[in-house]
């Protein structure tokens, strides 16, 4: 408890800061304990039926300070509950052992009643239950002899039924925190929930902006080749290339983008990244699709980078689907390895077409294979076999490349 009854210090002093600066709430608690040492003062010198308290008793001393011992304590029942509750509990404990004080009148179920409420209202659980426990013996006590009254009913019921009024009050606070609580949560999760709608709109609208460099910068490219080769009257081989690896980049870069701006509810987007764990599915329903394939994976991959393991399975299934579209009929064997700290892939078939270099967007054809290689500082090698058929070939190192999950 000795690093929450310095929290709590820590907290009383930032309450009279707050007080200080005109806090609302503190000028609350300040009027309780104000009013907290009125009513004690008024038991302790006055005339106590003015309150319908009984008088108290005790060293000339005790009652000089007892209403700053029990009014200070309320006036930081909101920052330091724990340290408010224990604090006029001790100041309590010390009143009886003195002299006997019967805890009955408007006075102490003012302090009492105001005090079990801060504490069950603005501690957490755990430190409002610790609260209750560390001042059991104290309450025990003062209870067993009759000193715990707050109403006329004498003897053991009458303790009883003030104990339960004072749970019950606690109880309460404890409600009032559990509610404000969620209601705090649920404040705290909508303004969440703003920011990063917020951040998405930017990062959007961020995104976009970037795409209309993209689309601009390189249609501008095109324009101008085109441009300069019509003017020129020449043969426009050159231009031709360059207006191709303009618009292949202008392809690439865009398919980047808008992959980031896809739906976030696609289910695409939301599916687990496959890897090398489901190449026999994918290899059943390339057979279903009339491809006969043979495939056969080393034990050895069992734990591979996750982007690594996402790459295999990309270039496998390009390489599948290029025998599926061109091959004709044909069989496909797939052979995955390690050697050497690097995997290797290998598929060849037996057919009588001839593979195409694929879409020239990143990600698909045997550009998009060789581009899965070089990430991880590889290569991919694709041609027709000596004695028929084709074969696609692909070394990925483990050593380097890229983070898991930058690939898709």
């Amino acid at each position: 408890m000795r690093m929450a009854w310095t929290r709590d210090t820590f907290g009383g002093m930032q309450a009279v800061r707050r007080l200080a600066s005109g806090d609302p709430g503190m000028i609350v608690d300040a009027g309780l304990g104000i009013a907290a040492a009125g009513l004690i003062a008024v038991a302790a010198w006055g005339p106590p039926r003015l309150i319908g308290s009984e008088a108290i008793a005790g060293p000339s001393w005790l009652l000089a300070v007892l209403p700053l011992l029990l009014g200070v304590p309320l006036v930081l029942r909101r920052r330091a509950p724990l340290a408010m509750w224990l604090a006029i509990w001790a100041t309590l404990a010390l009143l009886f052992l003195l002299a006997s004080n019967s805890l009955r009148g408007l006075a102490w179920i003012f302090v009492l009643f105001a005090a079990a409420y801060s504490l069950g209202a603005h501690a957490s659980f755990r430190r409002a239950v610790a609260g209750l426990v560390l001042t059991f013996p104290a309450v025990a006590a003062i209870s067993h002899h009759g000193g715990l009254a707050f109403t006329n009913h004498g003897g053991q019921a009458g303790v009883a039924l003030s104990f339960l009024q004072l749970l019950a009050i606690w109880l309460a606070g404890v409600f009032v925190h559990a509610r404000s609580r969620a209601v705090s949560l649920a404040a705290r999760s909508a303004a969440l929930q703003r920011q990063a709608e917020q951040a998405a709109a930017a990062e959007r609208a961020r995104i976009a902006r970037e795409l209309h460099d993209i689309v601009a910068h390189h249609l501008s490219v095109v324009v101008l080749q085109a441009a300069g080769a019509r003017a020129s009257g020449k043969p426009a081989g050159a231009a031709l290339e360059n207006i191709e690896n303009s618009a292949r980049q202008a392809l690439e870069e865009t398919s980047r983008l808008l992959n980031v701006l896809r739906d976030p509810d696609e289910e695409a987007g939301l599916a687990p990244q496959p890897g090398i764990g489901e190449l026999d599915a994918l290899a059943d329903s390339v057979r279903a699709a009339g491809l006969p394939v043979n495939l056969v994976i080393d034990d050895d991959l069992a734990a591979l980078p996750a982007a690594v393991d996402v790459s295999v399975y990309r270039i496998v299934q390009e390489a599948l689907t290029n025998v599926l579209k061109h091959a004709g009929p044909a069989r496909a064997e797939v052979t995955i390895g390690c050697e050497q700290d690097t995997v290797t892939i290998e598929v060849t078939d037996n057919g009588t077409g001839r593979h195409g270099n694929g879409s020239p967007v990143a990600g698909h054809g045997l550009d998009g294979m060789r581009e899965r290689a070089a990430v991880f500082g590889g290569e991919l090698a694709a041609g027709p076999r000596p004695g028929g058929g084709f074969a696609v070939r692909a070394r990925l190192p483990l050593g380097g490349g890229l983070p898991p999950g930058e690939l898709s």
